[in-house]
């Protein structure tokens, strides 16, 4: 079994399953009756994953009441036994800490089994109730196994009269601990040259934002490279050439020299590139297309090779920067493309004709789909150019690692507009096919996500995993996400269930580890904050004093996200009226290292009369170091039937 933690930190001791919703999709709340702001470790209920599928033995047109969410609906079935419910994943899983059962009649005694397969053939047992002498609604079992792809829970039997079925059957996925968080932090360099020092825990000394990365339990940073850094608005040369590829090699290692992950963004501009401006390397903008071809190449290996030789080896390479529109556009793409924007109106490469009098990478997706030959004949030309310039910095990343014997992936990354998932699947699918073709692949699959352009949590989730599903075998990563922390102007983040506040950004983060982590077949393989330092950043105004700055909480996401330990929390009994509660002296707890045991619970007291008629009696629990624990208890009518 893998830990469920290993860098970050985890900053709470327990989860509280009462205060989080059914669906477990988000926390109601971080904040704290201090008014502190805390977040709880990351998790969700896959079996409320609309991609999830469920069946049964019988009556299996009722199968899904119980994966609804509603514990009033239940999947129930008649007849001789046994009767068993399986949920398919749509993958495997490794993160999954607890499975809870939630039977549909209070007064019955059921006997079941949990079961766990890769593969829907072969099973193993999870828990087995087989057994079980006592009436009540069912239990949280606490599990370690990885590669979890279906669950099986099979009623052996039940006491007469008792309604046999599943109300809710609940799979919480907690964050695996190679889902890798961090943040696009390039901006370090300048941050350091300003003399600015930050501040992550309240009464720390300040600290260089490198260190205070690490310190807030960032695993990975990932540095954009500009060719010749260049200011976007006015074209002026950076004194010093900030982001370039000299002083990237001083930061990177310093990235490394503190023990974090190491991603490279190349641009292959000398300013930003994005969906709406890719402008080619101003030393490259005259190139015939051969040459910019092997230009690519030489950069890119000259780019990484200096990396390796220094000793700051990138576990991943991007070979360009939200490319959904190609990148090194060339004569193919028509000039200017921000004319009208007051902002950047005289860009310096906004009306240079050089830009564009040779073929570069563009992508030509007026005429995706056309019926006109010669549109269409553009299009795949446009096509080929494009994975042309892409195989070449692939090849290179590649044969650097070869050199060294060093081990880089390789990362494509692009976006997926909010109702324009068609277009990105058409660009994986045109752009692997092509480059496979080519003798070229890559290992990640990346794309950002804003809402404000993305849409929301649950609109991006089933557009990432619509792309996961039509391209297996790659691994999936976040490269950019961003959330502001300080509410400047009263309104929310458009696409945002979370308002601009500190809590609202970190629940809005936890969200996004969410998403990546419950792609299936474990594919999620990061997350990355944009520059929380620079931009929606995760500043704390009111506590900064420039040049020292302080991270909102915001920034405890990183630590609090993973989970030390999993609490079987809410336990269910049942009683007959006016006979006593009897709670049990312990629960269970699973470790991070996998290893299951029990803690004390101590209990409050019952109301006195709680159980003088029927109805529910929720009793709070307290463990130590383990978190809240909640009994419910169901106290039904005295003919209850045997077992």
């Amino acid at each position: 079994m893998q830990p469920l933690s290993r860098r970050r930190r985890p900053l709470l001791a327990g989860l509280a399953l009462a205060a989080l919703a059914l669906a477990g999709t988000s926390p109601a709340s971080a904040e704290e009756p201090d008014g502190a702001v805390h977040f709880p470790p990351v998790r969700s209920n896959l079996a409320a994953k609309p991609w999830v599928t469920v069946s049964a033995t019988r009556a299996a047109d009722l199968a899904a009441l119980a994966v609804d969410g509603d514990p009033a609906t239940a999947w129930t079935a008649r007849g001789r036994g046994p009767h068993s419910l399986v949920l398919d994943l749509g993958g495997a899983y490794d993160g999954i800490r607890k499975v809870g059962v939630l039977l549909p009649d209070a007064h019955g005694t059921y006997r079941y089994v949990v079961e766990a397969s890769t593969d829907g053939t072969s099973w193993e047992t999870l828990a087995d109730r087989s057994d079980q002498r006592h009436p009540g609604r069912g239990e949280e079992h606490l599990v370690a196994r990885p590669g979890i792809a279906f669950l099986r829970v099979t009623i052996t039997d039940a006491s007469p009269g008792a309604v046999v079925g599943v109300s809710e059957l609940s799979v919480w996925n907690y964050l695996r601990d190679d889902v890798v968080l961090g943040a696009d932090l390039s901006y370090a360099d300048q941050d350091d040259a300003q003399g600015l020092t930050y501040v992550v825990d309240e009464g720390a000394e300040p600290v260089p934002l490198l260190d205070a990365a690490a310190d807030a339990g960032m695993e990975y940073v990932r540095l954009r490279v500009f060719n010749d850094p260049r200011d976007e608005r006015t074209g002026e040369y950076l004194e010093p050439a900030f982001q370039g590829p000299e002083r990237t090699l001083e930061v990177a290692s310093e990235v490394v020299e503190r023990g974090m992950g190491l991603g490279i963004d190349l641009h292959y501009a000398d300013s930003w590139a994005d969906p709406s401006k890719q402008a080619k390397a101003t030393a490259w903008r005259e190139l015939p297309f051969e040459e910019l071809t092997q230009a690519v190449y030489d950069y890119t290996y000259a780019t990484v090779d200096a990396l390796v030789a220094r000793g700051a080896v990138p576990d991943k390479v991007a070979v360009g920067n939200e490319l959904i529109n190609g990148f090194l556009w060339g004569s193919e793409r028509p000039q200017p493309w921000f004319d009208d924007a007051a902002w950047c109106g005289t860009c310096y490469f906004n009306h240079d004709p050089s830009f564009v009098s040779q073929p570069g990478g563009a992508l030509l997706w007026d005429y995706w789909g056309s019926d006109d030959p010669t549109e269409q004949a553009a299009y795949d030309a446009a096509w080929d150019r494009f994975v042309t310039l892409q195989a070449s910095g692939i090849a290179a990343v590649r044969d650097v690692a070869a050199a060294h014997g060093e081990e880089i992936q390789v990362e494509t990354h692009v976006i997926i507009d909010d109702g324009r998932v068609d277009k990105t699947l058409e660009f994986w699918d045109q752009f692997l096919t092509r480059l496979h073709a080519r003798g070229q692949d890559i290992d990640v699959i990346a794309h950002s996500y804003y809402p404000d352009w993305h849409g929301t949590p649950e609109h991006y989730e089933a557009n990432l995993h619509a792309v996961a599903a039509a391209h297996p075998g790659y691994a999936m990563e976040i490269a950019e996400t961003s959330h502001q922390s300080n509410d400047w102007d009263g309104l929310p983040v458009p696409n945002s269930p979370y308002p601009k506040t500190a809590e609202g950004a970190g629940l809005f983060l936890q969200d996004v580890f969410r998403i990546a982590n419950d792609l299936p077949d474990n594919r999620g393989a990061g997350v990355l904050v944009w520059e929380p330092a620079n931009w929606q950043e995760m500043i704390d105004w009111s506590s900064s004093a420039w040049p020292v700055l302080t991270f909102h909480e915001t920034v405890e996401v990183y630590e609090a996200s993973d989970a030390e330990h999993v609490v079987a929390d809410t336990v269910r009994r049942t009683v007959r009226v006016g006979d006593p509660v009897q709670l049990p002296p312990t629960v269970d707890v699973l470790d991070a290292d996998g290893t299951l045991h029990a803690v004390p619970v101590a209990w409050d007291p019952v109301p006195a009369g709680a159980t003088s008629a029927p109805g529910e009696v929720v009793v709070a629990g307290t463990t130590v170091g383990h978190g809240p624990v909640t009994a419910v208890v169901d106290v039904v009518r005295r003919s209850l039937g045997r077992s």
